[in-house]
């Protein structure tokens, strides 16, 4: 009884990280703290992008958004990350702040009711905001806070300091997935990665993930997942990987998936 009571909340369990390559290790770290173990599955790698003259621009706007740790890494490599008397910091999400911070950015505003780009957009400092913007982020990611932002009358200055580089799944890899036990979890933090994976399942291994939980990081992904016939969907708080795989062990010590 006593082994039992003092089991780790997801002992058993595998959860499925769809991390970028290279990139995995924040997940089984969070997943072994609560006794799950992890399959890694990668369909993007980051790439940097030399971003130059459009970096410093940036950089140099009254108001500077960050849209991802991925572009804290990949922007600190070009240029030195320092915040001007007066000038906020915006921040997708808790992760994203915490690396800024390790940056040298001390003061992040993140949204305080969700990681996505709606929640980002709602905070005061763009109601309304400045006349110019930088947006550090990825070619193709979070077109919302640019257009939006756009729209409200703010000149964007974009610097893409990375990019989004499709991989093919390891044979392996899908190989282990088709075997997994039920007790298994799929994390969905990014549509770009999710749709990489789902476009090469047959539609037996579909099913077998479908089946099972999956834990999305917005109500955006969420409702994706749902719409392609996902039924055991947790919703996280954000994209964290300790938030996601936190969401789900509450979901598991509630009894949901028994």
């Amino acid at each position: 009884m006593d082994s039992q009571r003092s089991a780790p909340t997801l002992a058993g369990w595998y959860v499925i990280s769809l991390r970028p390559s290279g990139s995995h290790a924040p997940v089984r770290h969070a997943a072994t703290t609560l006794g799950a173990r992890t399959l890694s599955i990668s369909t993007l790698a980051l790439r940097p992008l030399p971003a130059g003259a459009a970096l410093q621009a940036a950089l140099a706007c009254p108001l500077v958004i960050v849209t991802s740790p991925a572009a804290v890494q990949f922007a600190r490599r070009q240029l030195p990350l320092v915040a001007r008397p007066g000038q906020p910091w915006l921040a997708l999400g808790e992760a994203t702040a915490r690396a800024l911070q390790r940056a040298g950015i001390d003061e992040v505003r993140v949204p305080d009711d969700g990681t996505d780009s709606e929640a980002l957009l709602a905070l005061p400092e763009l109601q309304p905001p400045p006349s110019s913007v930088g947006l550090v982020t990825a070619p193709g990611g979070r077109g919302l806070i640019a257009e939006t932002l756009a729209q409200r009358g703010s000149e964007i200055h974009r610097a893409n300091v990375y990019r989004r580089e499709p991989l093919h799944p390891r044979a392996g890899r899908l190989r282990m997935l088709r075997k997994l036990p039920r007790q298994s979890a799929l994390l969905v933090s990014s549509q770009e990665a999710f749709d990489g994976l789902w476009r090469r399942l047959d539609e037996a291994c579909r099913e077998a993930v479908r089946v099972r939980p999956a834990v999305a990081s917005s109500a955006r992904l969420a409702a994706h997942l749902a719409g392609l016939g996902f039924q055991a969907i947790v919703l996280a708080s954000g994209a964290a990987p300790a938030t996601l795989v936190e969401a789900l062990a509450a979901d598991v010590a509630r009894g949901r998936f028994r």
